[in-house]
Formats: C-alpha cells, structure tokens, sequence
C-alpha cells in the first residue's frame, strides 16, 4: 500500500491524496485555465510529498510570465494585441500567460531573467527582473550590484531621511516634524521613482565625495564634511516639534487657566521662564524660546481645599501647569494654533522650529547602506583639492568600500560626474541601467579621466598627495538621528521614590543603566571597587541599622533617639552600607513570610 500524502490548506490539514504531483499539477491547471482564483497559490514540497494551498490574505505575490516547454507563452501576437489595446492586463492573467506566485509557491519554480535564457526546465520568465524588488529598494540606483545586506540596509533609511515630506507642514501640528532647507533632484535616477514623482518629493542633496582617508578623522564609518558647503546649507534641516495643552475641567466647576503665572503661583519658575509668553499666555510667534522656556503658561486650580485663613477666607492658591520646552529642543515659535478638543474644552497647541545645521556626530546615508556620522568638519581651505580646484563636499573612507561590497554606490559617483557634464539625469533602474561602459564614453567625450580617478593636491600641505583617488558625484541623504537630541550626562539629579535609584531617560534627567552585563566585565576585570562604586556609590547608597541577634533592619526611633529590633529587641545595632533596593527586597521577603537574616561580620 503506498503511502498518501497529506494536503494542507492554510496550514490546516484538510486530507491525503495518492498521487501530490498530479494533484497540484492540476491545480496550477486549473488557476492557468480561470477555473480557480488567480489569488491561491499552490507548493508541493520535493522531501516530504506534502501539497500547500494557500488561500489567506497577507502573502506577497509576484507576476511573471509563465513559460512552457522552452518558449514564453507571451507570444508576439498577444503583444500586439496588448499594443493595439485589445488585451488588458485581467485577461493576460486570466487567460493563464502571467500569474501571481508567493514566496512557498516560488521555491518550485525556475525563472528566466530575460528570454534568451530561457532552456526546457524553466517555468517562468520575469516581465521584467526590476519587479522582484520593492518600491523602495528599487530607488536604490545600480541595486544589482550591491550585496543584499547593504540594499536592505539602505532601503531601511529612506524613511529616516528628511527630505520634503508634506507641502502643508506649515499648516500641519504633527508631534515632530523635519524638512531638509534645500532637497535636490537626484542626478541618478531610477524608473520608480519617475513613476511615483520622487523627484516631487526630493529627500536627498548631490554631494561631490572623494574616497580617502583625512588625518584619521574619518576613520572606521566616520565622514569629513566641507565647512564652506555647510555654509551653503548643505544639510541644513528645520526640526519642528508641537506642544499642546488644555483647558481641562475639574469637579466643583473649577477649571484651568491660561495666563502668565505669577508669584503667588505654587511652583512659579522665575520671570526668565515666562519671558516668551504673550498676554494670553501664549508664546509669541516668532519667540526665541530656550530648553526650560514656558511656550504655554497655564494655572490649575489648588488639589485640596487650602486651610482658612486668619481672616476666616480660604485662601486658594494656584498651581503651575505651564507647557515647557523640552530638553535640547529650543528654537523658534513657528505657529499658536487654538481649537477645542473633543470635551469642547479650550486647547492649544504651538509649534517650535528649530534650525538643525549638521555637526559632529550627525549622521549621513547614501542610498546603498553607507551610513556614517560626521567625525570632523573642516574648513574648505584645508581640504584636499583636485588639480580644477574642486574641492569635495565629503570624504568617505576607503575601507567602508571592499568589506560592504556596495559597487553601486562606486557606479553612482561615476554616473553622477557624468550627469553633472552632460547637465541631465543619468538612468540607473537596476537590471535596466546606463552601464559602466557607456559612462565611461560619456566622460572621455569631455576629455576626463574615464575611470573617475583624479590627483588631489592636500589642503593643508599644498603637496600632491601620491596616487589617484575615485571621486564622484553621489546623492545623499542627512538622516534624523541627531547628536543634538542624543547627547546625555549626568552627575546627581532626580530619583524614583520605591527605590531611590536615578531615574530613567533622558527627558527625566535619568541615569544611564549599569546593568547585570556592564557589572560582569568589571568582574572580569578584577576591578570591584569601581563595581561598589558604581552600583551603589552612585545609585542608591543608603546606611540601615542592623541588628546583630535577629539579624534584621532595625528601627530608627528619631523621637527618643534610640535604635531597637522590633523582633530581637535588646541587642547590639551596628550601622551597615547597603543598596536602597536591597532594603527594598528584604522588606518584601518579610511580607511574604520569609525571614532574611543578615549575619553580620567585621570588615578584614
């Protein structure tokens, strides 16, 4: 008896069947001749015999063109019916001459990149290679000739890129916000992005880059920025962020105010804190405003109801609610907005712009993965310059070429010379693109190195620096990972209450977490008393009272000025040094019921 093999539908075993080729043979059939949905997707997997149908939605699929016996089922009559108009797409699919594979159904088929490959094992052709990419990945220019890695890579900061994202951002209240001063056409263009007007939506600027090192300063990812293109706004970005506030509404018909605070105010924070505020309580459009700075002063209504006062009248005094700007955020009042919320109650909202210029430790992407932050910014006289005197707007390190394998971001910075002389935009669609040879008649046509390699000459020395380096024109992208809004240190500052540990982040003024790995390498080191310093000198240091008969923390009776056991009662108390948070365990051992006992001893 042969073994039959198990058919599952959407993972869910439906039954058995004799003969698995046979049956998703006649399902494929079947989607070919319009009989089933053009949508399912059938696998049969070659080891276990096991047939896959899958139905649900979710699944990306793809088209190609389906291919029988060596030829393509698209003939050149059904292309000139498809020219003339007489065939639409639906029925290309329906007819059974392209259908739609997902990823499971994909591993069963051989698929011709172009048609004059195509042998008797094949099963499908690509109406065009450039379709097995996203619409993301493939702005990536020269992408076939990247390595996977970094195309991922450089697909995944396309949206990290400021860039002229919405034409309304003036009128727009998002929480955050960027736009890039000066967003440029790419000189290096694909297909997809005419077909979805990127270059509407421009997100990138041309940088001419020369690959060399510079006194060590780019070393590793690190890149060298021209001062002078900086002052041309190179990357300069805006940075917008909206605070907002309302009116609320309290029980007793008591409700905030907007208004500048005043003395009386509990938790008033100083004249200079108020100083953009306008009459209304508003910051004025247009305001400098300061980290710390009021953009939105408001009162609120006292929690309690205070005591009454020696002339018999409650004297209630208002708290500060104001809205303050926050850390390493200050700029400009850009836009007051006043609406009401959902409750009908008053609500403001107002926009902050601050002008974001790169600096040391901003960071910068090209389109194929090579990321790095600005390690130095140099001024354009002692940058390194070519014998035309063109002097690079960055220099990238050698070694971020040969380990990434990134050959399209090198084919990027020829086309873009190349662009630049002919004064139009080079294509570079992957699969479809302008090739290097072309590039090369291009730039010998205008009598330049067609390699792309030129003599520098350093901006320091006036030397000519030995060898040729690879310079180009390629486009870049300023991301919006800031140093600015990064950067944190602290020495002392607030603490949770529980455990009178720092607190968390950097907008509480928090520490940074020396964790259980951190506190391992200290081990590791030998370096324990560092390990003592940091993990209780400089977190939650407190000294505690113990008992030396019972073994537990003993009490601290401030009023009588005595210190006791509340269990071992008479016995000797010596004080210990431990962590707050140890404390804190013992007591919640206690309220479980279980007795921790510390047993004390003489320091050796």
């Amino acid at each position: 008896m042969s073994v039959k093999s198990k058919v599952y539908i959407d993972g869910r075993l439906v039954g058995f069947h004799p003969n698995p080729e046979k049956l998703s043979k006649d399902l494929v059939n079947s989607r070919r001749e319009n009989k089933i949905d053009p949508q399912i997707n059938v696998a049969l997997n070659d080891k276990t015999k096991e047939v896959y149908i899958n139905t649900d939605s979710g699944r990306v699929q793809r088209p190609l063109i389906v291919a029988k016996n060596g030829k393509t089922t698209l003939t050149e009559e059904i292309l000139q019916k498809i020219e003339k108009k007489e065939l639409k797409w639906q029925d290309l699919v329906e007819k059974g001459i392209i259908e739609y594979l997902d990823a499971e159904e994909e591993e069963n088929a051989l698929i011709a990149e172009e048609e004059k490959e195509l042998t008797a094992g094949h099963t499908h052709i690509e109406i065009n290679p450039l379709t097995m990419l996203s619409v993301i990945s493939s702005f990536i220019p020269y992408l076939n000739h990247n390595m996977a890695g970094k195309a991922l890579h450089g697909a995944k900061m396309f949206k990290q890129a400021a860039g002229l994202g919405q034409i309304n951002y003036n009128l727009r209240t998002d929480t955050e916000g960027y736009l890039l001063h000066y967003p440029q056409k790419s000189l290096v263009k694909t297909k997809t992005m005419d077909m979805i007007n990127l270059d509407r939506r421009p997100q990138i600027q041309n940088f001419v880059v020369a690959i060399m090192p510079y006194y060590g300063f780019n070393t590793l990812d690190a890149v060298i920025i021209n001062e002078a293109a900086l002052q041309r706004s190179m990357g300069r970005m805006a940075y917008f962020r909206t605070y907002e506030a309302s009116q609320k509404r309290y029980p007793g018909g008591q409700k905030d105010a907007f208004e500048i605070p005043d003395e009386e105010t509990v938790g008033f924070l100083g004249d200079e804190t108020y100083a953009a505020l306008g009459e209304d309580g508003f910051a004025e459009i247009g305001a400098k405003v300061k980290e710390k700075s009021a953009v939105i002063g408001r009162t609120s209504p006292p929690r309690f109801l205070e005591e009454v006062s020696d002339f018999g009248v409650v004297d209630e005094k208002k708290r500060d609610a104001s809205v303050s700007v926050r850390k390493e955020k200050g700029g400009y009042v850009d836009r007051v907005l006043i609406t009401e919320d959902t409750n009908g109650s008053k609500l403001v909202k107002v926009k902050i712009r601050s002008d974001m210029k790169p600096e040391v430790g901003d960071k910068f992407s090209s389109r194929h993965g090579q990321k790095g932050v600005v390690g130095l910014i140099v001024p354009e006289e002692d940058m390194p310059f070519t014998s035309q005197g063109v002097k690079p707007d960055l220099l990238l390190n050698p070694h971020s070429i040969p380990s990434r394998m990134t050959m399209g971001h090198l084919l990027e910075m020829l086309a873009g010379k190349a662009a630049s002389f002919k004064g139009e935009q080079i294509d570079s669609t992957p699969f479809n693109s302008t090739s290097m040879e072309e590039l090369e008649k291009m730039l010998e046509k205008r009598n330049v190195n067609k390699t792309g390699r030129e003599i520098f000459y350093d901006g320091i020395t006036g030397e000519k620096i030995q060898g040729e380096v690879f310079t180009g024109v390629v486009a870049y992208r300023r991301l919006y990972h800031m140093v600015a809004h990064k950067m944190q240190a602290r020495s002392r500052g607030p603490v949770q209450i529980l455990t009178r540990q720092p607190t968390e982040g950097k907008e509480k003024e928090g520490g940074l977490r020396f964790g259980e790995m951190e506190g391992e390498t200290l081990v590791g080191h030998g370096a324990a008393m560092l390990l003592q310093e940091k993990l209780v000198e400089d977190s939650d240091k407190s000294v505690q009272f113990v008992s030396e008969k019972s073994g537990l923390i003993a009490m601290n009776d401030r009023i009588r000025n005595r210190k006791y056991c509340p269990v071992g009662g008479s016995g000797k108390i010596y004080p210990v040094e431990m962590g707050h948070s140890f404390k804190l365990l013992l007591d919640e051992l206690k309220a479980l019921g279980i007795y921790p006992r510390l047993v004390l001893k003489d320091k050796a």
